[in-house]
């Protein structure tokens, strides 16, 4: 059985930060996620680098992760825990004018991580700048490529981004993992876009035999402004041969604390090995 968990962590900002990053891996430790795809991982522009990185394993061309790396001190917190991840942090843009905000991913196995650039931008101070991180990593045995994205809105380029996605997926292999926040809800033209490509991914949260939740937005937040909806705009998307068991919405505030301004989202599933 494989364990995924995807969040847009909205690190950094609100309160009680060190206690949310506390809360997230614990439920990582206690759940003992495969992999972890995570969003808006910030680190201010301003903070020192390091050469501290427990777990690290860099990508070519990517900054310097500085001290405050929101995904740095989740894996220090886990590695006090006294469980070991490998991680890697791929730089999207400048988030409110202080961070450098970006997306990690988390594997229980070594892996071997890249970044695509999949916006039309490639300036770091325009928030459409956008880099999808893949690695190759074993899930349950299997060698997989896992994806951890944060895509923009259909009306600011989503179409462009997923097609340039989906060439830099379909060189990876045939057993995919993407997780994210993809900014378009279940439904819609753009989640439509996702089913219909290529890759022939399946919707993990359609497909689970269990379901617990389904909204991963409550209304108006940060990028949805005005809006008054309950929206599943995060996804688990995975090839075939991952049959999911059960897809849960987490940190929704009912069996784990609300952490976010996102839920989080979790699937159990079956691997084909074959």
């Amino acid at each position: 059985m494989a364990k995924f968990l995807t969040l847009n962590t909205h690190s950094l900002l609100g309160e009680n930060v060190e206690e949310k990053l506390k809360i997230l891996g614990d439920e990582i430790f206690s759940g003992d996620y495969d992999v972890v795809c995570l969003q808006e991982v910030n680190q201010l522009m301003t903070s020192d680098t390091t050469q501290d990185l427990p777990g690290y394993c860099p990508v070519a061309g990517e900054i310097a992760i500085h001290e405050d790396n929101y995904g740095l001190q989740l894996a220090r917190y886990l590695a006090q825990k006294g469980t070991t991840y490998y991680w890697s942090y791929a730089y999207n843009h400048v988030g409110y004018d202080r961070f450098n905000e970006g997306v990690a991913i988390f594997s229980k196995e070594p892996l071997e991580a890249s970044s695509v650039l999949v916006s039309k931008s490639d300036d770091p101070s325009d928030y459409h700048t956008r880099k999808m991180l893949f690695c190759q990593t074993v899930v349950d045995g299997k060698k997989t490529c896992v994806a951890s994205a944060h895509f923009s809105w259909l009306k600011d380029g989503f179409l462009d981004e997923w097609e340039n996605a989906v060439e830099a997926l379909a060189a990876q292999g045939e057993s995919l993992v993407i997780m994210g926040d993809f900014n378009n809800p279940a439904n819609t033209k753009g989640y439509q876009a996702i089913l219909d490509s290529k890759l022939l991914l399946r919707d993990t949260y359609a497909e689970a035999d269990v379901k617990e939740g389904e909204n991963t937005i409550e209304a108006d937040i940060d990028g949805w402004e005005g809006n008054k909806d309950a929206l599943r705009i995060d996804f688990i998307f995975a090839t075939k041969n991952f049959v999911p068991q059960t897809s849960k919405v987490v940190f929704d505030g009912k069996k784990t604390p609300v952490i976010s301004d996102h839920f989080g989202v979790s699937c159990e599933a079956t691997v084909n090995q074959a």
